[in-house]
């Protein structure tokens, strides 16, 4: 029996990513304050992603408590709908984009932080909220993945919902850029045409190879459990 019921976890969890928000949109960084202000980061679009999907999460946990102990076919039919919301949400958008943003992000910044976070962001972000932005994601994640299983889409149709996401926050930045003249990270400043194409045709490819992560990781996780519970 878990320490503490799922139901709860994803309450508190979903409460912090709207302490998170409200404390970053607070900030007033120069950057917010530009064309696309916080959506052109792909941090923000995450979180944005994190507190809907666990918004979905709490809803639907809400809706099985209330229909526990009553029958109604249109009410069931509704909390499928909810539930299937919920792992398509799961599968598509909040752990691949989820893992990708910690990944590329801590990556970058061992290797060099002025290419994706420069110092002067110390000023304006404290740490506590650095870490809830692009640490706790994963973790938080993780945990979802651990005490709920997910029914995924096939396999092609959430490849190409992922890459279609991908895709378009490319363009999206590549829009900005034509508006503002800048781009939206330092590492893009700092790369010739040819490294930029070559970068923004891997990355769909790498956000589907999260995509696949999770499905895996999702089916290993609750094959397991069931064979631990059927034997």
């Amino acid at each position: 029996m878990a320490l503490i019921p799922s139901q709860i976890l994803r309450v508190a969890i979903l409460l912090s990513y709207f302490s998170i928000l409200c404390n970053y949109k607070a900030i007033e960084i120069p950057a917010h304050q530009t064309y696309g202000g916080s959506w052109k980061f792909l941090t923000f679009i995450n979180l944005v992603i994190q507190a809907v999907f666990f918004g979905v999460c709490v809803l639907t946990d809400l809706a099985s408590l209330l229909m526990k102990d009553a029958f109604c076919q249109e009410q069931e039919r509704q909390r499928k709908k909810l539930i299937g919301l919920r792992d398509w949400l799961m599968a598509v958008l909040a752990f691949p984009v989820g893992v990708f943003v910690v990944a590329s992000f801590w990556t970058l910044y061992l290797y060099d932080r002025e290419l994706i976070y420069p110092r002067l962001l110390d000023g304006f972000i404290p740490q506590w909220l650095n870490h809830g932005m692009h640490t706790t994601v994963l973790p938080f994640i993780i945990i979802e993945m651990r005490t709920t299983p997910h029914k995924y889409p096939g396999r092609l149709c959430g490849l190409l919902t992922v890459s279609s996401f991908t895709l378009g926050y490319v363009l999206w930045m590549c829009w900005v850029h034509q508006v503002t003249g800048i781009w939206v990270y330092p590492l893009l400043e700092r790369l010739d045409t040819v490294s930029k194409v070559v970068i923004f045709s891997c990355l769909p490819v790498l956000i589907s190879l999260f995509y696949i992560l999770g499905d895996i990781l999702n089916s290993y996780i609750w094959d397991s459990t069931s064979k631990q519970k059927s034997s």
